[in-house]
């Protein structure tokens, strides 16, 4: 009789197993619901990327939300000139999953600080 109780209790904590992990996405660690907030998302991309490149993050000039996650661009400085007009910037793609993980970035632009883009856009 304990044997067929142990079993029926194991089944059911199994079970119970079961429903729990099917509401996580398996590739992550977090529940479905616990993704970070955009805010959060924006001080993350800023801190992986200075840890990576060893440059501070000046600002963010664009982010979106994707299938994949988040793409960013970010903007840094790369050299410091005097006067500070002369210092050269430059703009990096960044993308990152859907927990906000830094998975690639990539330069896509340099500029002096002091100049505006020919075509008033992304310089592309």
């Amino acid at each position: 009789m304990s044997n067929t109780r142990n079993t029926s209790e194991s089944q059911q904590q199994s079970q119970g197993s079961q429903k729990s992990q099917t509401s996580r996405n398996p590739n992550d660690n977090h529940p479905a619901d616990d993704r970070p907030s955009p805010m959060e998302v924006l001080r993350e991309a800023r801190a992986q990327l200075a840890e990576l490149t060893g440059m501070a993050a000046e600002s963010v000039s664009s982010f979106e939300q994707t299938e994949e996650g988040w793409s960013l661009e970010v903007e840094v400085m790369e050299l410091a000139r005097v006067p500070d007009t002369m210092s050269l910037m430059a703009s990096y793609q960044v993308e990152l999953d859907t927990q906000g993980q830094l998975t690639g970035y990539r330069r896509v632009r340099r500029y002096e600080r002091g100049r505006a883009d020919p075509r008033g856009g992304g310089g592309r």
